[in-house]
């Protein structure tokens, strides 16, 4: 949940999955993790792994319709890609998710960013994000801060997912935010520190 909150609808389709399968998948406690990629949650119960395929096919085939609807932005996001794109950087998303909803959130939303890379998960992320020229990394998971110091980028953690501040400085964010508002002020900062 850096960018974007998508609780409400993840929790609506763990309950159609559930009613279809006869698994009794638990929405209300998998938003309680976000972060990681999507087959981390399924393993959870268990299950085969033809099983899980077909979980995460019907789950992404129900986000547009069911997810992505319901989604907010989280507060500063919008701003901060802003912020980053007004000084002449780009604002890239590497991202647990499936790109093509990744991409259909953003753009339901009406954040534009210069790429979307998904299917990436912690030091996985680092090749995408050394790629993009990186400079720095902004996520909610400890999996976003390997991800950052795996490809040399300056990580910084925003307390806003299921992680406190506490524990992604312990593992190794540079910089701790309450939330995306305090991004900007602080982007500004790093820029003026950068110059001199």
């Amino acid at each position: 949940m850096t960018l974007i909150d998508p609780r409400a609808g993840i929790v609506e389709v763990f309950d159609v999955l559930a009613a279809e399968s006869g698994i009794p998948l638990d929405g209300r406690a998998f938003v309680t993790r976000l972060g990681p990629p999507l087959r981390h949650e399924f393993v959870r119960y268990d299950l085969d792994e033809t099983t899980i395929e077909q979980l995460i096919a019907r789950y992404r085939a129900l986000t547009p319709s069911m997810v992505i609807p319901r989604t907010v932005a989280m507060p500063g996001a919008a701003e901060s890609v802003r912020a980053v794109t007004d000084r002449g950087g780009r604002a890239v998303v590497v991202t647990a998710k499936y790109a093509p909803n990744a991409i259909a959130h953003l753009e339901q939303l009406g954040i534009e960013v210069s790429a979307v890379i998904g299917d990436l998960w912690s030091t996985a992320k680092a090749a995408a994000l050394q790629e993009q020229g990186a400079e720095v990394y902004v996520g909610d998971h400890l999996g976003d801060i390997t991800g950052a110091r795996a490809a040399d980028a300056l990580a910084v953690g925003v307390a806003t997912g299921p992680i406190s501040a506490d524990d992604l400085k312990a593992a190794g964010a540079d910089v701790v935010l309450a939330d995306l508002t305090r991004f900007p002020a602080w982007l500004e900062s790093y820029l003026l520190a950068t110059v001199h």
